[in-house]
């Protein structure tokens, strides 16, 4: 889906490490640690992060957004619920899976 809207492989595969990554604009290092954030359970989204996102995003754009993360993590869990695993759709290389708990570096095939 991210190859779709222009994103490449290395983008792709630096998203675990994006805090450190160069490939990624502070906007978009904001974003991942939002998507992040709302992804936790509990899911507990500091209000200085909020803040900063509105510097470069409207009210609209981070309520749709908000939409696009919380969709994926019902997907997510959905499929989980169901044993839903890789159906191997995708081409190419893709982004690993962070085990929880595990630091960003660790990540499991």
């Amino acid at each position: 889906m991210g190859r779709d809207h222009g994103l490449d492989d290395e983008k792709i595969l630096a998203v675990p490490d994006h805090r450190r990554s160069p490939v990624f604009s502070e906007l978009e290092r904001r974003v991942l640690d939002y998507a992040e954030a709302l992804t936790h359970t509990p899911a507990e989204v500091p209000e200085s992060l909020v803040k900063e996102l509105l510097e470069d995003l409207d009210r609209e754009q981070l309520v749709e957004l908000t939409g696009y993360i919380a969709w994926e993590n019902f997907r997510a869990r959905f499929n989980r619920g169901f044993q839903v695993d890789e159906q191997g759709f995708s081409d190419g290389p893709s982004c690993p899976i962070t085990r929880p708990g595990a630091a960003a570096t660790e990540v499991s095939a």
